[in-house]
């Protein structure tokens, strides 16, 4: 059956009463053919994230309006290696059992500066050379930082965190392991990094959409070597040890207003 992911704003809820709730969805759940696998609710955001099979966003909504009458305020169809890549590992209690987990994701970019122009000097094989190199620095600096690869981009790796701070962290491992990295100019291999931060369903019933967007677009603008973050970032960053240059707007694809971007120091 498919897999679906939904949303609630439950604000001046606590933990016991979203537990007691996932209990009456479990107990009603056979009735409409639905299994709800786990959720997350996010208590420092007032948002609760289900995670159920059925055989439509109808019979999931039938079960929550019936058992509780919390129905979701979005709901969207996901594929189990997407949620799986985004998410993590699924948290495992017992039915009724209260319990609290961050429902906010940070999304990093990698992306290799000129790669086309790069593939043209060296070659097909040659690049390919210069890209395992990069794969191997990030997915290293993924491992020592509980990151996900999400995906491989072509020129690039999109990663998910559950922390902001080990996604700057590997970030700057990453950017490090570069400007130590031996070679000659023709294997000059520079990486533009942006990261954001958001929750997994927005109001544009998109996994992860304008966080993924977002994202993407400060890794387009960060300067070669660098690290763009967006301000959700830089203020979730508060009191730890990371520095940041004076922010610069920047206006970028998709979004109505100018951004503030701001640049890692390391």
């Amino acid at each position: 059956m498919p897999l679906f992911l939904d949303r609630h704003d439950v604000p001046g809820a606590n933990a016991v009463q979203i537990a007691d709730a996932h209990k009456l969805d479990l107990e009603l759940q056979d009735k409409y053919h639905v299994r709800y696998v786990t959720y997350w609710y996010d208590d420092r955001n007032g948002a609760v994230f289900c995670l159920a099979e059925g055989p439509d966003r109808d019979a999931l909504s039938a079960v929550h309006r019936e058992a509780h009458g919390l129905v979701a305020d979005n709901l969207i169809e996901v594929g189990e290696g997407p949620i799986n890549a985004f998410l993590g590992e699924r948290p495992n209690f017992a039915p009724g059992e209260p319990y609290v987990a961050p429902g906010v994701r940070v999304i990093l970019f990698t992306d290799i500066c000129d790669s086309t122009s790069q593939t043209a000097l060296l070659g097909d094989e040659g690049f390919m050379a210069v890209l395992r190199t990069h794969d191997q620095l990030v997915r290293s600096a993924l491992e020592q930082h509980a990151g996900r690869e999400v995906k491989h981009t072509g020129d690039g790796i999109m990663a998910s965190f559950t922390s902001v701070a080990s996604a700057l962290d590997t970030a700057i491992a990453v950017q490090q392991a570069l400007r130590t990295r031996d070679g000659g100019d023709d294997q000059q291999l520079r990486v533009r990094i942006g990261i954001s931060v958001g929750e997994p369903v927005t109001d544009h019933d998109d996994l992860f959409g304008t966080t993924v967007q977002l994202s993407a677009r400060l890794c387009s603008v960060a300067a070669p070597g660098g690290i763009a973050v967006s301000n959700a970032v830089r203020e979730l960053c508060a009191g730890k040890h990371f520095e940041f240059h004076a922010p610069t707007d920047h206006e970028l694809k998709g979004f109505a207003e100018p951004v503030p971007v701001y640049e890692v120091r390391f």
